[in-house]
């Protein structure tokens, strides 16, 4: 297959892309370096020292004979986009090409409306140029399993089985997100779903959990392959946060009691996810939601994992949680449709997290300590 990866040079595209090549699809990333930026802005950057797209390219190249296509430029431009499409003809398109934090979402006015901007309206010029140029094309987009929020009833995967006053139907499950980034993720699905129902386009919608983890097969291979691996309280992912914060000697950062429940999974689950929607497309026509996560610990429980498998002292510190969430709460998500695609999944282990704390210990002379609290607070909006 032909698979254009967007947001190629990112924590999670990066790898999608070395893992499809791997397993033998043509592929091509495209990226603006936008997630680059942010790391001059927010004044930190990747523990892991991370190569330029270009360099990382060639580096491939050079160790596995496997070429990857390249394509600079911002989705939201449509001549950009369009040329993209029009050049590269993908089989399926798999989209990471938004900003994807929460946290970075609630910073101000303008990191708000940045953020809804820039994720909506290049999804929507996505959807016309596929829908233009070649509507065969399949479209694999991240979404996220905050969407949902956390419900007093079951989550299923994507929709909902109703009855109302004697009639039945079938909708979008309800979405109660809890940042503007969540919110950027609930328009996109509706926009997407209203594509595939107009224009007959082909799309999966993949409600990602927390990701954790730094190495997939393809990235171990060699230096020059790494991806990121970010600590900082805008970026870092919980788990990944507390691996750093206790290598260092920082107390693990648990906002609130840690009773909030969250979906996860590994970032070697994560390529395969990609990989198993690209090769089983959707139907022409059909807009399908996989709950793409693995298992659900609390916060809590997940600062103790990490605790237990640190062979060093570590001590947890409950700071006020600076979002608005409920300290506990019903969790329980539907997750099954990739299991029955062929996903093996990598459950959380000792093993693992000590990987982390080895590749942690490497470059923990790179941590900024001050970036590990957190300075964004939910309720305080702000115009600067």
């Amino acid at each position: 297959m032909r698979i254009l990866v967007l947001g190629g040079d990112g924590y999670l595209g990066w790898p999608t892309a070395l893992h499809l090549s791997e397993h033998g699809h043509q592929v091509a990333v495209a990226d603006n370096f936008a997630r680059r930026h942010y790391d001059d802005e927010l004044g930190v950057e990747s523990l892991v020292p991370i190569e330029p797209l270009r360099v990382r390219i060639a580096a491939w190249k050079e160790i596995t004979g496997k070429d990857i296509g390249c394509y600079v430029g911002d989705l939201c431009d449509p001549v950009f986009a369009y040329r993209m499409i029009s050049d590269f003809r993908p089989d399926a398109v798999v989209h990471y090409a938004e900003q994807r934090a929460a946290p970075y979402s609630m910073i101000d006015r303008g990191h708000a409306v940045y953020t809804q901007s820039n994720n909506v309206l290049g999804t929507l010029t996505l959807l016309y140029a596929i829908a233009e140029i070649d509507p065969r094309i399949h479209l694999v987009k991240l979404g996220s399993i905050g969407v949902y929020g956390t419900p007093n009833i079951d989550i299923e995967e994507g929709w909902l089985d109703i009855e109302y006053n004697g009639r039945r139907d079938r909708v979008m499950f309800p979405k109660r997100p809890g940042s503007f980034y969540h919110l950027s993720k609930v328009h996109d699905a509706h926009n997407i779903e209203f594509a595939c129902r107009i224009w007959d386009l082909r799309a999966t919608d993949l409600n990602q959990g927390v990701v954790y983890g730094q190495q997939t097969p393809e990235t171990a291979r060699d230096d020059r392959l790494a991806t990121r691996f970010d600590y900082d309280a805008v970026f870092g992912t919980v788990l990944n946060r507390f691996v750093i914060e206790a290598v260092i000697g920082h107390p693990l950062t648990v906002y609130g009691t840690g009773g909030q429940i969250r979906g996860l999974i590994d970032i070697r689950d994560t390529v395969r996810c990609i990989q198993l929607a690209c090769e089983n497309p959707a139907n022409k026509g059909e807009f399908r939601v996989f709950n793409q996560m693995t298992e659900s610990l609390s916060v809590r429980e997940i600062a103790d994992t990490v605790a237990s498998a640190y062979p060093g002292e570590v001590t947890i510190e409950e700071l006020d949680n600076p979002r608005v969430e409920a300290p506990e709460h019903y969790y329980k998500v539907a997750h099954t449709k990739l299991v029955d695609l062929g996903l093996d999944p990598h459950l959380l282990s000792d093993t693992l997290i000590e990987s982390l704390f080895e590749i942690t210990k490497r470059y923990a002379h790179r941590v900024r300590p001050e970036a590990l609290r957190p300075t964004v607070n939910w309720r305080s909006p702000s115009s600067s």
